[in-house]
């Protein structure tokens, strides 16, 4: 596995929807597809670490698929609306140690 980008990862992302007809889903549609697989991440993480166990019926499922789905369509969410995930999470790390910086207690280094 090699280290991507999160711009190689939006092309990547890009490049799959792209071969099919349909494309990209409403930002509408994209919201209810995002809480739709947040709903699914909730679920496996009340299984793995809550007090709720799966039936024996259910299929096994991991936090780390659930969170792939998210990622995902996340990133289809984004591209459809041209927004760049690199650039966002960039301004969002400013906004958390600049603004933010004082929230927290640090650790003692």
């Amino acid at each position: 596995m090699t280290d991507k980008s999160m711009r190689a990862i939006q092309q990547e992302v890009d490049d799959h929807i792209g071969q099919f007809k349909t494309g990209y889903f409403s930002p509408l549609a994209m919201m209810a597809r995002i809480t739709e697989e947040t709903g699914e991440l909730a679920r496996e993480v009340n299984h793995f670490y809550g007090e709720k166990p799966k039936k024996t019926s259910e299929a096994e499922v991991t936090v780390k698929e659930e969170l792939g789905d998210v990622l995902f369509t996340i990133i289809c969410m984004a591209n459809s609306l041209g927004i760049d995930l690199q650039e966002a999470h960039e301004e969002v790390l400013h906004k958390f140690n600049t603004r933010d910086k004082d929230r927290w207690e640090r650790k003692d280094d």
